[in-house]
């Protein structure tokens, strides 16, 4: 088994951490992953703005850097999604039957749900709209979770709601965007969770940043509004250990 890591964009320019954590989960598990460095953006954004034409180098790229290998693992499943779902509309079709997001290679590949994580916080799950729709991830992540020793799950209030983000939407409709984000993370605070827990960064980067500007629910509150949840993508929360926890920027409450 030949397996590379998928980074995304995103993970590699805001939250590379995510990409360490993935490396370091795969390893423990046996897996030896290879990182191409002739990888860069799947095409995604370009594709779903409308310009096809100026995705299509993209894909042609990611194709021949994945190339040698038999598994191709991302923590991202809007691109695991773009990759499965859209290149064959290019006449690529080899590459997405060995692309993974990462739950379900570790649930379908490697057969496993408990990966020998620890982390004593409580968590809500927010399932990503591509990962929920067009992957169809069903209660893998939650399988996992659930499995990490120390875990408090709790349940997400409308789970299935868009969180508002959607790539180029959240440029074209900011408004609605933030909005639907609000009430996303009015959910999550309610069920007192310390962590928001998501597999696509691009949700988790949207949730935080409006958790950042705005206190969502005070409006009809007295008193100042229950922190919400701190974002932690699910492969940094897989990858910690007891010897090795995962470690918050600040202090957890």
């Amino acid at each position: 088994m030949r397996v590379a890591l998928f980074v995304t964009c995103v993970n590699d320019a805001l939250h590379p951490a995510t990409g360490i954590a993935t490396v370091r989960l795969l390893e423990r598990l046996g897996v030896d992953v290879d990182f191409p460095l002739a990888q860069t953006c799947c095409g995604q954004p370009q594709y779903n703005a409308g310009h096809r034409r100026a995705a299509e180098p993209l894909v042609r790229r990611t194709v021949r850097a994945f190339a040698p290998y038999t598994h191709v693992v991302t923590p991202s499943g809007s691109c695991a999604a773009m990759v499965r779902e859209h290149y064959p509309r290019f006449g690529e079709n080899g590459l997405p039957g060995r692309t993974y997001e990462l739950t379900e290679f570790l649930v379908d590949v490697l057969g496993v749900t408990d990966v020998g994580a620890h982390f004593p916080h409580t968590v809500t799950y927010h399932p990503s709209c591509h990962g929920l729709r067009l992957l169809r991830l069903g209660d893998r992540p939650l399988r996992l979770l659930a499995a990490v020793a120390g875990i408090e799950l709790r349940e997400l209030p409308g789970a299935e709601e868009c969180c508002g983000f959607g790539g180029t939407f959240a440029v074209k409709n900011p408004a609605v965007s933030v909005a639907m984000g609000r009430d996303k993370l009015d959910a999550a605070t309610a069920t007192g969770a310390a962590v928001l827990c998501g597999a696509d960064n691009s949700c988790l980067v949207h949730l935080d940043g409006i958790a950042r500007r705005t206190a969502p629910g005070t409006e009809d509150r007295a008193g100042p509004p229950p922190a919400p949840p701190r974002p932690v993508h699910i492969a940094e929360i897989l990858a910690a250990t007891e010897d090795d926890p995962y470690r918050f920027p600040e202090p957890v409450r």
